[in-house]
């Protein structure tokens, strides 16, 4: 069996994710709030040794993607969740040269003309752990898949991964990744060059129609995460400085230009090394809800903010977790203004998958945890269609992706 990649050089930064961490006190709460949710369990379709989940919707239904993994090959697979149950498991592509790691999944995403695109990681030089970007379309529900083609055109063996999907205001498709072709490419700069994150957009004929850095220095390997405003795209990073602080950043698409980073929150976390924890973002409207992970001082946090004008400006941080946060954030904004966030957290001696609900004004219901939550591996997806919040993740005793879902009352 293929067995799935980490990020070696970056592990010395997993060991402040730990039990001893201490938790901050939580904000205080002004009036009770209900979590909304009914929790139970979910079948999924997949099978043993599938892995890597991945959870978008559209207006027809929840989109799971994962990967089977045989001997010699992995094959990013897809099914849908309509009001009948989920669909036949589908096939989008597979290779026995792909870049497989828990923390950078493919995706699979439906358009609003129905189209589906779905991206994924051929390995360009498995030594320096340097990968590319493939992309593909299908018009005929995944029957058949466009020849595969790629948003960055550098020609670099570096790293072109952790890809954010999202449907632009025009019907094309937008993206964001981090690329390393600095890291290749700079010859002046004695650290090696640095990580960037950089966008490209496609227009309802697929033919691209730009390719250019928002940021050029960022965390190494955090995921990233895109949504469309009503404003335009924002997009959040973890930022590297020079000092080394990794604190969680957005940008705004303004008029083809992104603006200068903002940060959710001023944390100051200094760490010389990537934690592989990246933010999530949910937007409605002009309102965004943020999630993100910082551990300064060794203390794993895990945080939710909002913003009520796509991302300018934003609110006072709100702590997600009672206990020692993992991170792994992810979060889903709700009708009336509130959020679903989950993290993970260290409780009871285990690792513990959890979820609760947050209003802008700092409201937090209780925290409660999801059922059928087994041995995680990797980062839990979830996404929300109609009154359904889906979560998936993979459970590492069973080598399978397991799911639950949360019912709104």
């Amino acid at each position: 069996m293929i067995r799935s990649r980490i990020l070696i050089r970056f592990l010395p930064a997993l060991l402040v994710i730990s039990a001893c961490s201490k938790p901050a006190p939580a904000p205080s709460v002004d009036q009770p709030l209900e979590l909304g949710l009914t929790l139970s369990t979910l079948e999924l379709p997949t099978k043993s040794d599938s892995a890597h989940p991945q959870l978008t919707s559209s207006s027809k239904g929840a989109v799971l993607s994962w990967l089977d993994q045989g001997e010699t090959t992995t094959t990013l697979r897809f099914s849908e969740r309509t009001p009948s149950g989920w669909s036949a498991p589908a096939t989008v592509s597979s290779g026995k040269d792909w870049f497989v790691t828990d923390a950078d999944v493919p995706t699979v995403l439906r358009m609003k003309d129905g189209a589906l695109v779905a991206n994924w990681y051929p390995t360009t030089d498995e030594s320096i752990e340097a990968y590319d970007t493939l992309l593909s379309y299908s018009r005929d529900e995944g029957k058949t898949w466009a020849k595969a083609f790629s948003p960055h055109h550098d020609r670099t063996k570096t790293q072109h991964g952790f890809v954010s999907l999202l449907e632009l205001a025009d019907g094309g498709l937008g993206m964001v990744w981090l690329d390393g072709r600095d890291q290749e490419e700079n010859k002046t700069d004695p650290t090696g060059g640095s990580m960037a994150l950089y966008f490209a957009s496609f227009d309802g004929s697929w033919k691209q129609t730009a390719e250019n850095v928002v940021n050029a220095r960022v965390c190494e390997c955090c995921q990233t995460a895109a949504v469309l405003t009503a404003d335009g795209v924002l997009t959040a990073f973890r930022d590297r400085s020079a000092e080394e602080i990794r604190d969680i950043k957005v940008s705004r698409l303004d008029n083809g230009t992104w603006s200068q980073e903002i940060s959710l929150h001023d944390d100051n976390w200094k760490i010389d090394a990537c934690p592989i924890n990246g933010p999530a973002l949910s937007a409605r409207g002009r309102q965004v809800a943020a999630a993100w992970f910082s551990a300064p001082n060794d203390n794993g946090r895990a945080f939710a903010a909002f913003s009520q004008d796509g991302g300018k400006t934003w609110s006072a941080p709100i702590r997600l977790d009672d206990n020692a946060s993992l991170g792994h954030v992810d979060i889903e904004m709700l009708d009336d203004g509130s959020a679903v966030a989950s993290w993970m957290e260290f409780a009871g001696g285990k690792s513990q998958l959890k979820v609760r609900r947050v209003t802008a004004s700092g409201q937090r219901s209780a925290a409660a945890e999801v059922p059928g939550v087994g041995r995680v591996s990797g980062y839990p997806r979830m996404t929300r269609m109609g009154n359904e919040i889906v979560l998936a993740w993979t459970d590492s005793g069973a080598g399978q992706v397991k799911g639950a879902v949360g019912r709104l009352k």
